[in-house]
């Protein structure tokens, strides 16, 4: 059963895996930059793994009190999410094809997880 608190972990697991992410890219665009522009990647880096590593220790909590099989449709929501978060933050050009992609991976993610039913 779906309560207040076990969505609200489930979207902090999300969110700390997406905000990771964003975290990783922006410290590889350093990498790109003229060397009179760069600021130091390693902050950014830990603070990566840091949010990661946080979302990681939710989500086994999450797995030693649900099974896999309820908790696991809801990474699907991420790839939507990471995919918005992307186009808002990092202001990354979405084309319709893209979009198509993260659609059909939804797809898959509500028929897979309507399997186990």
């Amino acid at each position: 059963m779906m309560t207040p608190i076990l969505f609200a972990a489930i979207t902090v697991s999300e969110v700390c895996s997406i905000s990771g992410q964003l975290f990783f890219k922006v410290a590889m665009n350093q990498t790109n930059k003229p060397e009179g522009e760069r600021r130091s990647v390693a902050p950014i880096l830990g603070a990566g793994v840091a949010v990661m590593g946080f979302g990681f220790f939710v989500w086994v909590g999450l797995m030693s009190k649900f099974d896999l099989s309820y908790l696991y449709p809801f990474e699907g929501l991420s790839r939507i999410m990471l995919v918005f978060a992307a186009w808002f933050f990092l202001r990354e050009k979405m084309t319709l094809s893209l979009w198509i992609g993260v659609l059909l991976i939804t797809i898959g993610m509500i028929l897979v997880s309507m399997s186990g039913s």
